[in-house]
């Protein structure tokens, strides 16, 4: 049996694709904002990290 005939089964599942798609959409936004927001200094800052040894 396949995994979407175990969740077929359960009641008003539908809401979890809801919940998620709510959660992953403010995370995405909330990141979107703090990064047009963040100093440039410290984002040239972060960016150098990979190249510094």
């Amino acid at each position: 049996m396949k995994f979407i005939h175990y969740l077929e089964k359960i009641t008003s599942v539908s809401i979890y694709g809801v919940a998620a798609f709510v959660i992953f959409s403010s995370f995405f936004i909330g990141m979107l904002i703090w990064a047009l927001k963040a100093d440039k200094n410290m984002i040239e800052e972060i960016k150098q990290i990979p190249l510094n040894l």
